[in-house]
């Protein structure tokens, strides 16, 4: 699955944001909570996250790193009864006019009998994912309001910062979703 949304940033800005994974529990629904302590961002930097549900910690591994341009994490797998999943979180960045176009994709690979529970997993990300795109977005909203918040919100503020309001008139909306499947039909990224 994926979403575009545009950030009022530059690619470096938006970049340096997602290159530390702890960003992502501000923002991700696919991620609940990132360890706390400094990784310093680059290819196969980890961490240790909580997937939404799961009582323990997993890693998360930095696979790809490209500055200014694009990076991805990809979970460990996790077992259930049904099979196991693999979460991989994708995010391109494009230079555009006044800022930066994101698009934010996530892939569940999925194994065992949660093969046959991919169209609920797709539904969940089709009805999740534009709304944590625009939940990015706001977070990293434009202006002194903005990175105020942005900076209490990482500093470990986040119950408490309110992300400064954007101009809805002037910001594109995040797109809807495009899914098709891969030759192995689990493939949503594409």
């Amino acid at each position: 699955m994926s979403t575009n949304v545009f950030v009022r940033r530059t690619p470096t800005e938006v970049f340096d944001f997602l290159a530390d994974a702890r960003n992502l529990a501000l923002w991700s629904s696919g991620v609940s909570s990132v360890e706390p302590g400094y990784v310093e961002p680059g290819v196969d930097a980890v961490y240790r996250y909580r997937f939404p549900g799961r009582r323990r910690s997993h890693r998360l591994v930095c696979a790809d790193f490209e500055p200014g341009r694009r990076i991805a994490f990809r979970g460990q797998r996790m077992w259930g009864p049904l099979g196991t999943q693999v979460p991989f979180y994708g995010f391109d960045l494009l230079p555009h006019a006044d800022g930066t176009m994101v698009r934010l994709s996530v892939t569940s690979s999925l194994s065992a009998a949660l093969v046959l529970l991919a169209p609920l997993v797709a539904m969940a990300w089709r009805r999740d994912l534009p709304a944590d795109g625009l939940k990015f977005r706001d977070l990293l909203g434009e202006g002194r309001a903005a990175a105020e918040s942005l900076a209490a919100a990482t500093a470990g503020g986040a119950e408490t910062a309110a992300p400064a309001p954007a101009e809805e008139a002037d910001v594109p909306a995040a797109t809807p979703m495009r899914a098709s499947s891969a030759p192995t039909g689990f493939d949503y990224a594409h």
